[in-house]
């Protein structure tokens, strides 16, 4: 394909490079690519999408990240380097407010949403043509796999024969135990061989589903010192090039929690014995961040924690949490909250959820917590799959420069990880020890 820019010519394979021919001309449902850094996966799936808007008229683009404003310094400027490398900088309009890009001579657009918005990703439309692609860049960072679906059927209706429904994800890739894995990567075709050897390797390649890794080594690209840094790497810090070099799954490293495992159990036979004690937790979000209900039945002597119900969403109001605590049986329940959100406790307190309070979290709360839960053997319901998400990701965080693991929980995977600490709280406060002195255990 040439695409003629006033008598001047591109030739699109010097630009692409190899290695990516597969992935070039794929037109099933899924096309994901996980990989290493510098293994051109972002910059070729950019290129793909100008050279195609421009090429079959009618199609239009959705680009989405978890937060809207990481497009600004990512896929935004992924997208003007291609258009640029493509020669064709001139025939596109992109504008900031609101982000997109218009192709001039048909009006077609690349739209950009993020997660963290959920009220702007439902209710996409275009003026030319029809919604068919959308491109997830660092997929990675979709912690929930109903976000995914959402959007998934959200590309959805009658289209021209010249054009085709298709969904691109492209990340780096960590913890082994992501849903992405299990949903699309689970094929036990490995070809680590080729992954070596020529950067790419195809796990899976059908009507509906492409997968790939890429890594380092696909990109013809690179100088001689961007692969210093790879060597490097590999012989420094082994375990981080499996992942950031040959763009291999890893394990998470430094797990807060382990004594853990996913089994189903009948609810109501455990309550039967009375040796457990309820805890509810509440974590509050909106926008960004999901609101995380988590509830569970302690046994203190038995030191086990048995996990049985969540809920996790974003965007929700004050009278859906009230709802939602009361649809689900727990509106006489002590529930113990993020105090972050002191106005939203008492207005649930007034409206019919009286026994909620607010979480003390005093200096080192989340240590203590964290040391207290991991004195349990947990089970989880296997209906709690957003619980079971964020146990498996929830690990210690590492100092950049170092490499040394901290005494301080990462920032993510969190929203269940922090309620499920409210909800304990109450244990934690020793028999006579007032609210107001639980800062000194924590010290």
């Amino acid at each position: 394909m040439k695409i003629n820019q006033e008598k001047e010519y591109v030739y699109l394979p010097e630009i692409v490079g190899k290695r990516y021919k597969t992935f070039w001309n794929y037109k099933g449902r899924y096309r994901l690519v996980k990989g290493g850094r510098g293994s051109k996966k972002s910059y070729t799936t950019a290129l793909w999408f100008i050279a195609h808007i421009m090429e079959l008229k009618d199609s239009n683009l959705l680009v989405v990240r978890k937060v809207f404003e990481t497009h600004r310094g990512s896929t935004f400027a992924q997208l003007k380097i291609a258009m640029k490398r493509l020669k064709v900088y001139h025939l596109w309009k992109c504008t900031t407010s609101p982000m997109e890009m218009t192709y001039l001579p048909t009006g077609q657009k690349i739209i950009f949403r993020g997660l963290d918005d959920p009220l702007k990703i439902t209710s996409i439309t275009v003026d030319v043509g029809y919604l068919c692609w959308v491109w997830f860049e660092e997929m990675y960072q979709i912690e929930n796999e109903d976000d995914f679906n959402k959007i998934d059927m959200s590309i959805r209706g009658a289209i021209p024969s010249n054009l085709f429904k298709q969904i691109t994800g492209t990340f780096n890739p960590w913890a082994e135990t992501h849903w992405l894995k299990e949903r699309f990567f689970n094929t036990g075709i490995e070809d680590r061989e080729n992954l070596i050897k020529k950067g790419l390797a195809i796990h899976r390649n059908d009507d509906e589903v492409l997968t790939m890794t890429t890594n380092f080594r696909a990109n013809e690209f690179l100088d001689e010192s961007d692969l210093k840094v790879f060597r490097t790497m590999e012989k420094e810090n082994p375990r981080r090039f499996e992942i950031e070099g040959n763009g291999n799954w890893g394990i998470c490293e430094g797990a807060i929690f382990y004594r853990w495992e996913i089994q189903e159990f009948n609810i109501d036979e455990l309550i039967k014995s009375k040796r457990f004690k309820t805890c509810l937790g509440l974590d509050f979000g909106f926008s960004n961040d999901p609101t995380a209900l988590i509830c569970s039945l302690v046994d203190e002597t038995a030191k086990e924690i048995y996990v049985f119900d969540e809920h996790y969403e974003v965007g929700m109001f004050n009278e859906d949490i009230k709802n939602l605590i009361e649809y689900k049986g727990y509106s006489k329940s002590e529930i113990t909250a993020d105090s972050a959100e002191e106005k939203s406790i008492k207005w649930l307190k007034r409206n019919g959820i009286p026994r909620i309070k607010s979480a003390f979290k005093g200096p080192d709360s989340i240590i203590f917590g964290i040391q207290y839960l991991q004195g349990y053997k947990v089970y989880i319901h296997p209906r709690c799959k957003n619980f079971i998400i964020e146990i498996k990701n929830y690990v210690w965080a590492v100092d950049k420069k170092t490499g040394k693991s901290l005494n301080k929980p990462i920032d993510e995977y969190n929203h269940l990880m922090d309620a499920w600490r409210y909800s304990v709280e109450k244990l934690m406060l020793k028999k006579g020890v007032s609210r107001e002195k639980f800062k000194y255990i924590t010290n």
